[in-house]
């Protein structure tokens, strides 16, 4: 991991009609991880995408965020102890150690969460650590992204205007993790640099998801149960170094298939709820 001292970390959540209260201090974060405190936060938008609706007040457990995407030595030491699937991304230039990885389907993010202790986010839980608790599109709040705190296409060109090695240099590149300020959280490039895999089925909107996107810890269509009839597709949120900055907001949603066929360079990080967070801590 990048970093391996525990941290306690305590932030502040919106209650009620946007009066602030002070949330419980949060238990220890293993490793480079940040603690998202219990309570309800603002998800959604009334104005964004179709998708993206309706804007709704959602509960979430006390959980933790890695404060970094998964790097590709991260990755490609977990494949070497035989706990990770084989992946690779298929652009050159994209194998540099602290890069976040990319070319990782569904199945490859659940397994090495799985194999860290960890899980796969949520949907909702990657939302709230996005954007804070107020509705914010961003995770440093509603400023616009520019270059220099996302690493997204601007008129400079895909990445901030560095180009990749070898062929295609204008297509740009991935960059190495935390390169930009963290936002909200503590947490880095919640908005750019890699598009990042969440748990949840993809449904065509909040609203036709229903039930099963409302209330207390939301799992998404089926509860997030590995076969869900109807549904065949799953998110990836926050953007990426190929992609302008509407992409980057922390609500806009995309849908992919989980085999990731046709391949994309998506990435992903992992979370862990409070029960998971203290075997990691060895508590």
């Amino acid at each position: 991991m990048i970093a391996t001292t525990l941290t306690v970390l305590c932030f502040f959540a919106v209650t009620g009609a946007g009066e602030s209260a002070a949330q419980p201090a949060c238990p220890e974060a293993p490793g480079a991880m940040s603690c998202i405190p219990g309570g309800a936060f603002i998800r959604g938008s009334d104005d964004g995408p179709a998708n993206a609706r309706p804007k709704a007040s959602i509960s979430l457990s006390t959980y933790f965020m890695d404060r970094y995407e998964v790097t590709y030595s991260e990755y490609k030491a977990c494949e070497k102890a035989r706990k990770c699937n084989a992946a690779n991304p298929l652009y050159q230039d994209f194998n540099r150690p602290k890069q976040a990885m990319t070319g990782v389907s569904w199945f490859d993010a659940v397994r090495y969460c799985k194999a860290q202790g960890k899980h796969l986010p949520t949907e909702a839980e990657w939302e709230k650590a996005a954007r804070g608790t107020d509705g914010a599109m961003f995770s440093w709040g509603n400023a616009p992204a520019t270059c220099q705190n996302a690493v997204l296409m601007d008129a400079s060109g895909r990445s901030c205007g560095i180009r990749k090695r070898f062929s295609q240099p204008e297509k740009g590149r991935v960059l190495e993790v935390g390169l930009r300020a963290p936002g909200v959280y503590g947490l880095y490039d919640m908005a750019g640099n890699s598009w990042e895999w969440v748990a949840d089925w993809y449904s065509k909107s909040y609203a036709a998801c229903g039930a099963a996107c409302e209330g207390t810890d939301p799992r998404g269509p089926c509860n997030g149960a590995d076969h869900c009839p109807g549904f065949h597709d799953k998110l990836v949120r926050g953007g990426s170094w190929y992609w302008p900055a509407e992409y980057a907001t922390a609500i806009y949603r995309r849908p992919h298939v989980p085999s990731n066929q046709p391949f994309h360079h998506f990435g992903f990080r992992c979370a862990a709820s409070t029960s998971e967070a203290e075997k990691l801590s060895g508590r």
